[in-house]
Parts: C-alpha cells; sequence; structure tokens
C-alpha cells in the first residue's frame, strides 16, 4: 500500500494590478471540483490523473501564482539539460561544462532534445515536474507561457543559454557577445584587404545568428564597403548547409574572396567545397568561423574562427540555476554575455593579387 499524496495547505500571495490574490492547495481544489491530494499529485507530476483534470488544476495554479516554496520543495539531485539538437560537438562542449559544475555539487545531469524545435514537447515539462530537479538549463530553446508556469509553480529554476529568441526580461540567460563576434571576423578579412566578403548565417529565426550578421554587416558598412544581399545565404549551423552553400557562393562569376561561415561545422562544409571546386584556403579563399570547436586547429589549414567560450557559458549557466534554487534570493545578475575573440589561424590571408 502507498502513502498518501502529502497534502500542502500554506498560502500562496500573488500582487496583480492593485489588489492581491491569495489561494491554498485547499481552495485550488475546491475551485477545481478535485480533491486536495489530486492537486498535489498535479505538483508532484503523478501521471494517475486525468488529462482534463490536469489542465484544469494547471490553469488554476498559473490564475492563483502559486509557488512553492524553494524549502519545501523535494528536490531529486539532478539537472536538466535541453537541447534543440543534440548530435554536434558544439552540444559536448556545452555537456561538458554543465557536468564540472553539477559533479562538484554532486549532481548528475539529464540530457534531453526537443528534436529542433525551439521549445520542447507538450509532456516535457511534466516529465520535469516528475524528476523534481534542482533546475532546468535550455540550451539555443525556450520554454512557452505553460511550460514556464508550471516550472514556477513547483519553484524549479530555469535559465536559457544561447537563447533562440528574446527570452525575456524576467528569464535569466546566458549569452556571447555575437555581434561583436561577427564584426571582429568581418573586420580581420576587411583589414587583410577583402572587398568581395561572403556570409554563411545560422538559422534566421535564431537571435545568435541575427546578431552575428548584423556584426558582419556593420564591419563592412563601417568600412564603406557594400553589403551585397547575393553574398549572404542563411544556412542551419550544419557541415552539410557549409558545403551546399558553400558551392552556391564559390561558384558565382563573382565570387567572394572571403566568408564569414557563421560557426566551425559551416566552415568545415566551406573547406569541403573548396577543394571541389578546386580552390586552395588561403591563397583563394579565405575563411573565418564562428565557436573555435576543439577540432579547429586540427584542419588543414587550421581554421580562424571566433573563441565562443561554450564550456565557461555553460559553467555559467549551470552555476546560476543552482543559485536560483537557493533561498538565499536572487543572483546580483541573472541576463550575462561572455566575451567572444577573434583567434588567428592559417585559413585567412590577404587576397591574391591584393
Amino acid at each position: 500500500m502507498t502513502s498518501p499524496e502529502p497534502v500542502e495547505s500554506r498560502t500562496q500571495t500573488r500582487t496583480q494590478g492593485r489588489g492581491a490574490q491569495t489561494a491554498t492547495l485547499a481552495e485550488i481544489a475546491r475551485e477545481a471540483g478535485v480533491s486536495a491530494p489530486t492537486v498535489s499529485k498535479v505538483l508532484n507530476g503523478r501521471a494517475d490523473v486525468a488529462p482534463a483534470t490536469r489542465a484544469r488544476v494547471e490553469d488554476l495554479l498559473r490564475a492563483h501564482g502559486y509557488r512553492r516554496r524553494r524549502a519545501e520543495a523535494t528536490r531529486s539531485p539532478l539537472i536538466d539539460l535541453v537541447f534543440h539538437e543534440l548530435e554536434s560537438a558544439w552540444a559536448l562542449e556545452v555537456i561538458r561544462g554543465v557536468e564540472n559544475v553539477a559533479r562538484d555539487a554532486g549532481l548528475s545531469v539529464v540530457l534531453s532534445e526537443s528534436a529542433g524545435r525551439l521549445t520542447p514537447g507538450r509532456t516535457w515539462a511534466d516529465q520535469v515536474a516528475a524528476r523534481r530537479p534542482h533546475g532546468v538549463i535550455l540550451v539555443l530553446s525556450g520554454l512557452d507561457e505553460s511550460q514556464r508556469a508550471l516550472l514556477t509553480s513547483r519553484s524549479i529554476p530555469f535559465v536559457v543559454m544561447d537563447p533562440a529568441g528574446d527570452p525575456g526580461a524576467d528569464v535569466p540567460s546566458i549569452g556571447a557577445t555575437n555581434w561583436q563576434g561577427g564584426l571582429a571576423a568581418t573586420r580581420h578579412l576587411v583589414e587583410l584587404g577583402h572587398r568581395r566578403i561572403g556570409a554563411i548565417s545560422g538559422p534566421t529565426q535564431m537571435m545568435c545568428s541575427r546578431a552575428r550578421v548584423d556584426g558582419y554587416r556593420a564591419a563592412l558598412e563601417t568600412a564603406g564597403l557594400p553589403v551585397d544581399p547575393g553574398l549572404i545565404a542563411n544556412g542551419d549551423f550544419h557541415h552539410e548547409a557549409g558545403y551546399r552553400l558553400g558551392l552556391e557562393l564559390l561558384r558565382r562569376p563573382d565570387r567572394p574572396t572571403a566568408v564569414f561561415a557563421g560557426n566551425d561545422l559551416q566552415a568545415l562544409g566551406l573547406y569541403e567545397a573548396a577543394r571541389e571546386l578546386g580552390l586552395r584556403i588561403p591563397e583563394d579563399l579565405s575563411v573565418v568561423g564562428f565557436d573555435d570547436l576543439p577540432v579547429a586547429p586540427l584542419v588543414g589549414p587550421p581554421l580562424t574562427t571566433v573563441r565562443q567560450p561554450l564550456t565557461e557559458m555553460a559553467e555559467a549557466a549551470a552555476k546560476l540555476v543552482l543559485d536560483l534554487g537557493r533561498e538565499a534570493g536572487t543572483p546580483a545578475a541573472t541576463r550575462v554575455e561572455l566575451a567572444t575573440s577573434l583567434v588567428v589561424r592559417s585559413s585567412t590571408a590577404a587576397p591574391a593579387g591584393g
């Protein structure tokens, strides 16, 4: 025989406009037409609640601004780490950073993937509620309103790393200086003497991708060079996109003499395209990437790239989510950008005859 679910009866308060709403779990249960143990089951992510009942209770928890006290929220020794995709060396650097902090805190890391979506799937938040981790870190992802409300009501803190879009002023986030990185990459090529500089960006819906291309544009405009839309291609941050779009750019009769590839994987795809067309790097084509993955200094020639401190960003995200879960209060900084830096190697040089 299983022991009954604990019933939490403390008062929760939310200020809205001029007044305040208060509700105990017993009052929420009465309003939902269910028992208090059923409301507690919903809070604890139990599966034995009808979907319609669960939705009704969640709506009321959100409407009343219910939030479980952190000190009374039983936690599992876990950090949930959510990727929109989990198939590149980029993800390994992030995992390493979160693991570093989790290990020191005596915690384990649970990995999940949202299959390319910018928010996790419909049942994901219920699974997190059932696991009751110390916190959630979302990478290149975000939460919809109902998911945020569900985590907030359970006092499960969350942090977005490298947010795909604007996460909102109240969402803790860790990012990098993407605009500055795009500016530095392109300025380096301009200073070498390149005048036709292409760009292979990432997905247009991702804030980091847009910021890098905006930095690229700013460097060209500052140098008095035209921004040719025909030299800007929209990729997806994968090797195949760098190869395919690289072929398109390099087959142009007025092909660029240099390309800012937006990330290292696309830069490596561009390397392949250049080889296929018989172009030498850097003699015939200069290439700059973004990320400085461990493979960047190992390829031939070693890749000039913008270092994004991925491991440090992941460590900062993990430390922040653990700080948010403590009773001591909110950390001083919950919106952080770490600096990028240009790492010059052998894939860039002055243009031939320049």
